[in-house]
């Protein structure tokens, strides 16, 4: 199938992810509408060419492409399904595109919705925080029909440096991203407890992380968050905590549901809830981290 560079686009949630996607998408040539909850977020983009829509319907009704970048289920449920929602404006033959984070069977759910309205949806969540949104460098993880991955080839091309197509069961890309945001969270628990153990015995933090990073864990992941948890330094964040927590959830529901044990998703989920008791909501999610630190008695040490 040819595919179109310029398409039409509603795209609704405007927060930092939702931000630079949207002007990734514009800078490369698309005309877009965009909404949020919180006008002050999409007035930015009319200097950019965009239409701010005032409601959700209103974003979607003339689009070729509806994009959601929102923060869970509720979110998108609330600009898809309710009263001046979406989908009901969406045109038949457009597509549904979720960026957003959220739950295996809310996706599936979207799929029977739109597929009713006689429209297509894809679920395309990316792995990449703001930064490199902001560089057009996601990785996006696209499931759906393979003729509409096409037709939206150009967007993803705007917004990402490799798109991940990986079949026609658009759930299946959620349980990729959900599985991958799980083993992200697994590789910060095991450096906060690693780095717990090399302070306890006095062991500079930057030095150990200087070492793993040139030597067995040369890989970004490592040395983002690596840093940051060296450095117990975890505002601003670029992904904050709870959201982190809500995607910890999501997995072990749908893990509950597919009869799969996943005890280190467990113990995460129990860093996140203490994290949230220890005030830690602003921070980036990386800040279960200061939870291996207060465990080992080294809070003191670390705030000198």
């Amino acid at each position: 199938m040819e595919r179109r560079q310029r398409m039409k686009v509603g795209f609704i949630g405007l927060g930092n992810m939702g931000s630079a996607i949207a002007r990734s998408l514009i800078k490369a040539g698309h005309d877009l509408t965009v909404y949020n909850r919180t006008r002050s977020r999409a007035e930015p983009f009319k200097s950019l060419s965009a239409k701010i829509a005032q409601t959700p319907a209103e974003a979607a009704v003339d689009a070729e492409a509806l994009i959601t970048m929102l923060a869970d289920d509720a979110a998108v449920e609330a600009v898809i399904f309710s009263p001046g929602n979406a989908i009901e404006a969406l045109p038949a033959d457009a597509v549904a595109i979720s960026m957003s984070t959220i739950s295996v069977e809310f996706s599936r759910r979207l799929a029977r919705a739109h597929s009713e309205k006689q429209q297509h949806y894809l679920a395309a969540p990316v792995f990449g925080r703001p930064d490199a949104a902001a560089a057009g460098k996601l990785f996006i993880v696209v499931a759906g029909p393979p003729e509409q991955i096409g037709r939206c080839q150009p967007l993803f091309d705007a917004i990402g440096q490799k798109t991940f197509p990986i079949g026609d069961e658009a759930h299946a890309a959620n349980v990729i991203k959900l599985a991958g945001n799980f083993l992200l969270t697994t590789v910060i628990e095991s450096l906060g407890e690693a780095f717990a153990f090399g302070r306890k015995f006095g062991v500079d933090p930057h030095a150990f992380l200087d070492i793993l990073t040139n030597s067995l864990f040369a890989a970004p992941v490592y040395r983002n968050y690596g840093s940051m948890i060296a450095s117990d330094k975890f505002e601003p964040a670029g992904f904050k905590l709870p959201l982190g927590f809500k995607d910890n959830r999501l997995l072990l529901s749908a893990a509950e549901e597919a009869a799969v044990p996943m005890p280190m998703a467990s113990v995460v989920h129990d860093r996140f809830v203490a994290a949230l008791a220890q005030g830690l909501g602003e921070s980036d999610w990386a800040a279960i981290a200061r939870i291996s630190y207060q465990d080992a008695g080294l809070r003191k040490e670390v705030a000198k």
